[in-house]
């Protein structure tokens, strides 16, 4: 039998599986972690462009769901993973959900971007460190009106 060979057991072969040769590079998919890094250091060498890139930072409420200590001490779930604390008008400022290619929103996330988007704030679900780089220069360039045609949402 192709890929296995035979294997001795009480005088009678047995087969077993022979694992195959690793040939091709798998590619690797990448993680919500580090989609939302490489926006980070975008985000860093780029102050000199845009200033108000210092004020973005990560809300890390990773696990805010199963976590009651979390929960009693104000942490949120579905609270979107950044916030950029500068106004363009007509909002108060921007938040990004970022997701994987592939990944979905939860329904406690669409929740809190439709509050957000409710109170006078830009809330986006982004697909990609790079979609969510394109958002931020739009919103900075205050173009943050054409930032609404861009596909943006995963859902």
């Amino acid at each position: 039998m192709p890929g296995q060979e035979p294997q001795r057991l009480g005088g009678l072969p047995r087969w077993r599986s022979v694992p195959p040769q690793r040939t091709a590079i798998t590619t690797l998919r990448a993680t919500e972690h580090e989609e939302q890094k490489a926006l980070i250091e975008w985000a860093e060498i780029h102050t000199g462009q845009y200033p108000e890139l210092r004020s973005l930072f990560a809300i890390p409420n990773q696990g805010a769901g199963r976590n009651k200590r979390l929960q009693r001490e104000g942490v949120k779930p579905g609270v979107p993973d950044l916030f950029l604390p500068v106004a363009r008008p007509p909002y108060h400022g921007l938040f990004i959900e970022l997701k994987v290619k592939g990944g979905r929103s939860s329904a406690q996330q669409q929740e809190w971007i439709r509050m957000l988007n409710g109170t006078g704030y830009r809330a986006v679900v982004c697909v990609g460190w790079d979609v969510a780089r394109q958002v931020i220069e739009d919103y900075l360039s205050a173009r943050a009106g054409a930032a609404k045609m861009t596909k943006i949402f995963s859902d």
